[in-house]
This record gives C-alpha cells, structure tokens and sequence, in this order.
C-alpha cells in the first residue's frame, strides 16, 4: 500500500499535516487507515472493530486540536490504533502486537503522543481529571482569556467503559473541574460484546430519539454562553429539526456538572470538526457524544463486531470491500477457552444451583455458550467486575453454586470484592481466571500475572490451575462441590494440550499434587510445577532423561500446597524446583518455600522459577515463554543448573512407599 504515490498516510509527517488536507482528502486518509489496519489485522490479530470505528474521530481530533501540546488520553486502549498511524508509527504496524512493532496499546516508549499504558476500562477520565489538575498547579493549563495558548485535555471512553465504576468516578470529579476538560464519549451501542444494563438502555433511548426536549429553547440559551456557538447555532439551522446533534442541558451526565451535545454523527468529518471546534475553547467540562458504528467500513465486521473484536488472524475469499466476502478466522486448536465454555454447560446441566456470570467478557471467555444455553442462570454485567464479583456473593449468600468467568488481569479489579464480599465472610465463589500467565500481544497491560499471589493471601481461599482440558474439567467439578470458602482456576490464553489425553484424569483432591513422569523412586531432581508449565516440564524431562532422572509433578494447588509430597522429597535430600506461569514474588513458588519454612524443613535445596520482577511486552506467546524460560528448554536449563549447583542427593534408602502412598491419594492413573 505505501508505494502508490497516490496515498496520504505515507506522507504524514505528524498530525499537523493534517490541517493541510480538505475535507475530501481526510475521507479518503479515512479509507486508507481501515484498509491498513485491516490488512495487517488479517495477518496477525488484532482488534478490529474498535479500531475501524474510531476512525474518522481520530482524525478529527487530531485535526483539530494539537497533542503533542494537548493532552489525549485513552480509555481501554484497544481503539488506538489510527492514533498511532496518525502519530508517525506507520513503519510499526507491519509487526503489530509483537516487541519489534506496534504494541495494540498506547505505549509512552513508542511516542510522546501516548501518555499513559492503558489496557484496563474506565480509567480515561480520572487520569485526564489528574493531568487537567496538574497542568492548573503548573500554570500551564488552557484558559480563553489568560492563556489561550495552554494545555487542553481531551479524554476518549468507549466500547460502553462509561458504566465502569471508574469512570462513574471520574465523571463525579471531573464536574468540579473549573477549566476546559472534554470528554469524547465514543457511542457505537456495543462493549466487547452487546453492552448490559441500565445506562446502556440509557443510550440506546438517546440514541433512537429525535430530540432531547425542547431542543429550540434550551440550545439558545446554552449558545449564548458557549465562545464561538454560532457555528453550533447554524449547524442546528442546517440540519433542521430531525438532527440528533443537541445540546442536551437534562442529559444524564448534567448531573454530574457536565454540559453534554450531541450525540452527533462520528463519522461525518466536517460536522466532528465544527463540533470539536467548538468545544475546544469551552471554559468548562463537557461531553461530546459521538455516535460510531463498530466495525466501520466493511460489512463483515459491522455485522458482527463482537466476533471482529480482536479477532486472530483470518483469510479473505473475495474482495473485503464486497458484502459478499467470506472471512475464515484461523484456528490452530482447541483452547482452554472453547473447553471452558463447553464444561459450564455440562455442569450447569448436571447441577440447577450452579449458576455463572462474565463481565463483559461472553466470547472472550467461553461464556456465551452458557448465556444462550442458561439466560435465566448467567449474566453478563458488562464492564463491572466489581459488581460482578459482589453479585456471585449474594447469589451464593441465598444457596447457589457461582462461577465468575473473567480474566485474570481483570480479576486485579474484584479484588477487594473477593476479600470482603466473598472470603471474610466464607463464600464459596468460584473464579474462573482465563489469560492467566503470559497472555502474547496484548502484552504487560493484561499478563495475568499477580492472581496466585493475591488470592492465597485470603484466608480459606483455594488456588489452583488446570494443565489441559481433562484437568480443567476436573477442577471445576472439584469446585463445583468446594463449599469450604472462596476457590480459583487459573488456565492461559493457549491450546489445551493432548499430551496426557490418552490418561484418565484422577479427580482433584484438596491439597493433593499428581505425578506425570515414570521415573525411579529416588530422582536427581523434583519439578514442582503449577498449571500449563507442568506440560513443557515433561518436556524437558524427557530430554534430559539420558542424563538424569527427573520427576514432574502437576502440584493443582498453590494453597493448599501438598505439603506431604514437599516434606518427603526435602527429607530425601532430592532438589526441587518450582515452575509456574506468574510473578516469581509471592506465586507457587514462594508458597512452597512458606510451606516448608513452616514445617521446619530445609530450604536451600528449593529453587523457585517464574515470571521475573519486570514488564514482558508484547510479543507472541511462545516467544514470551522462551524469553522468562518457561518453555521446554529453558526449563531444562534450569534444571541443570539446580543440579550443578546442588550437592549430591541424600544415599538413605529410598521410601519408595511414601512415593506410592502419595500417588494413590491423588488419584493418579501414570
């Protein structure tokens, strides 16, 4: 695409160059944006829809205000992408999502223009309410009078992040604010998936309605006190009584001291302008609804954004332009994901108690096969994890069985919810942590990182982690009965392996780890390893089997560790060590290391192996994995390093029975 000489978006030096260009030219910069973006999407994944439906706002924006002095600040994220094309990271896209390219996020190391990592919702409005703050104290901020050539702030929040409770916050800060503060609501009528709720139905009413009252009355005197609302004034006379642009003084966000216009068409280049036009010398905060369509510019994606959300990479039969086109997204196996889904139905199935809600999550999750199967059981809350976590409290407060679906990065978000609502007072919630570990493209904004360590800090909480389908299955029917306190799975944005699906798969017992290699009773070395690692730790096993004798052990639980097992490999004087997908502080590991402190053991033979202290940015899963070493070889690494560095192994006689003994009590069929 960049070679035709024909083409705007090469050109761009920065978005000054906009202003250069008519209106026409910008329409067309419009076409050649989702062209790029879906033509790299197609290739690597990505998300899609947001991107496309942003498109002709971005411009605007960035046409008409200035941030490189401004300030513009994201909410979520994911709707990115023609702000960095616009922002001279063009060159990046064609390794989006990985660490040589484009993250799928704002990035502050990429440009200047991203101010902050933003991977979480609702967060937009109280970081900009923090920087309009800030500019005030540093007597840099925009004033129409005093200093016109200040900094102004611009929020953008979509993707339906309004109703995070976050945002709710912001909002209530924001209308204090006593200077220009504008927020963009980006209105495509969808989350990730069909927004939920009350303030959804809201919007949907706004959106379906011709006038906001008495619009006449109201826009008069509203443009009497707005500099330069003439523009306003004619664009009103302009579009006549059927527009939807208003000034709407009994909107919802008024309550909150925000002035609201519109919403007005965010796809209509010239109107966006003159609106921002407006706006942008406003001396008090306000909202500009924009109403956008998801998915933008071909039918596929329009007609369904929610699978075209971040979809992986797909292939095209036809011409993408032509309604008629069939994309197949590829697929390289069965994920943890897809099992997920597959097993709530059965157990919702099997048991009328057990009931289940996701956040905004339905096909992220596998929770849409559940919310078709069970609409009267399931929810989805939409961007309200918090709400989300409370709620399955009170459902479990009245007798039933909950699940959360979430991922685990979100979960970071329920976590007061988990302490308070759910362990303090002993209810058996059950977490359904998807993504956890290292997550590929999205990067540090979503690696599943800190769950380990924040939920065994719950007294009474019960942790654990699946290694392929047959154990997932087993652990949520083991929670399905855990009625003892709050209980988690945690599972990976991965393919579940075949590598033990020829094996029956023993029932999860509390505390109980299962040996996966057959190997003397008396090994060089114990791996200890939590969740998908356990697979590659066979792996590496089985490559150094000429060498050495190593033991694998899918440990299921990281509280309660199996403290049977750890007393008996540490009395033997065999080294340990520990593998897991998570933060080496406070994870797996260092619960084993608490563990066998509290029992009085030696520890100096346990070595713990994990996600290092440090940010692991975007790239592919597997790449990721190999960078940290938790993948097969760098596991074996390990391996021979613990070994080098350890003494020789204890020559007492082997007490093969406790070996045995432990393998029975957990149910295991190796």
């Amino acid at each position: 695409m960049n070679d035709r000489p024909d083409r705007i978006l090469p050109s761009l030096t920065s978005p000054k160059d906009l202003r250069k260009l008519s209106i026409e030219q910008l329409e067309r910069l419009a076409s050649e944006i989702r062209e790029a973006i879906v033509s790299q999407v197609a290739r690597t994944g990505g998300h899609l829809a947001p991107n496309l439906g942003v498109v002709e706002l971005t411009i605007a924006l960035h046409y008409v205000f200035d941030f490189g002095h401004d300030r513009l600040l994201f909410d979520v994220g994911h709707q990115c992408y023609p702000h960095k094309l616009l922002t001279g990271r063009l060159p990046l896209l064609g390794e989006l999502r990985t660490r040589k390219g484009m993250a799928g996020f704002p990035e502050p190391l990429e440009s200047p223009y991203d101010l902050f990592r933003v991977g979480h919702a609702g967060t937009g409005i109280s970081t900009a309410v923090g920087m309009a703050r800030g500019d005030a104290l540093n007597n840099e901020s925009h004033d129409p009078k005093g200093r016109p050539d200040g900094r102004r702030v611009v929020t953008l929040i979509g993707d339906a992040s309004i109703v995070n409770g976050v945002a709710m916050e912001g909002l209530n800060n924001a209308g204090t604010l006593k200077r220009q503060f504008l927020v963009v609501l980006n209105d495509n009528g969808m989350s990730i998936s069909k927004p939920q709720g009350a303030v959804s139905q809201y919007f949907d009413r706004v959106r379906l309605s011709t006038l906001y009252g008495d619009f006449k009355k109201s826009a008069h005197r509203f443009l009497k006190h707005v500099p330069g609302g003439s523009v306003l004034e004619e664009a009103y006379h302009r579009m006549g009584e059927a527009t939807k642009a208003w000034v709407a003084e009994d909107s919802w966000f008024e309550r909150f001291g925000l002035v609201t216009v519109g919403p007005i068409d965010g796809h209509d280049l010239r109107t966006l302008i003159e609106f921002l036009s407006e706006a942008r010398d406003f001396d008090r905060p306000m909202v500009l609804h924009v109403k956008t369509t998801k998915g933008k510019g071909y039918a596929f994606s329009e007609s369904d954004s929610s699978t075209f959300h971040s979809p992986p990479a797909f292939s095209v039969d036809g011409e993408l332009v032509n309604e008629g086109c069939r994309i197949e997204l590829k697929k390289d196996g069965r994920s943890f994901t897809t099992a997920f889904g597959e097993a709530m139905v059965a157990l919702m199935e099997r048991d009328p108690r057990v009931v289940a809600c996701t956040a905004a999550m339905p096909d992220g999750t596998g929770m849409n096969r559940v919310l078709e199967r069970f609409p009267e059981r399931s929810w989805d809350v939409g961007i309200c994890e918090s709400h989300a976590l409370d709620m399955m409290a009170g459902l479990a407060k009245t007798g039933f069985k909950p699940f959360f679906a979430v991922y685990s990065t979100f979960l970071q978000r329920a976590f007061d919810q988990a302490f308070q609502e759910a362990a303090l007072q002993g209810l058996p919630v059950r977490l359904c942590l998807d993504r956890a570990g290292l997550v590929g493209g999205d990067g540090a904004v979503h690696h599943g990182f800190c769950d380990i360590s924040l939920l065994r800090t719950l007294p009474g909480a019960c942790v654990m982690a699946a290694i392929d389908e047959s154990s997932l299955l087993a652990a949520l029917e083991f929670m399905r009965e855990y009625e003892d306190g709050l209980s988690a799975i945690r599972y990976p944005r991965d393919n579940v392996s075949p590598c033990f699906s020829s094996q029956a798969c023993p029932q999860f017992v509390l505390g109980c780890a299962r040996i996966l290699t057959e190997g003397t009773a008396q090994p060089d070395l114990a791996v200890l390893a939590f969740g998908t690692p356990a697979i590659a730790a066979v792996e590496a096993a089985q490559s150094l089997s000429t060498d050495y004798s190593v033991s694998v052990y899918d440990a299921r639980f990281a509280k309660p560790v199996d403290r049977e097992l750890l007393h008996d490999l540490v009395e033997r004087g065999i080294p340990i060590l520990t593998v897991e997908d998570h933060s080496v502080i406070g994870g797996f590991g260092g619960a084993v290391l608490e563990a066998a402190s509290d029992m009085g053991l030696d520890t100096s033979r346990i070595r713990v192996h994990g996600m290092p202290d440090g940010w692991i940015m975007q790239d592919s899963r597997n790449d990721q994995l190999a960078e940290v070493g938790l993948d097969a070889a760098g596991i074996a690494r390990m391996i021979r390093m613990v070994l080098a560095e350890s003494p020789s192994s204890s020559t007492d006689a082997p007490r093969s029975e406790n070996i045995h003994r432990k393998q029975r009590g957990a149910g295991t069929s190796v």
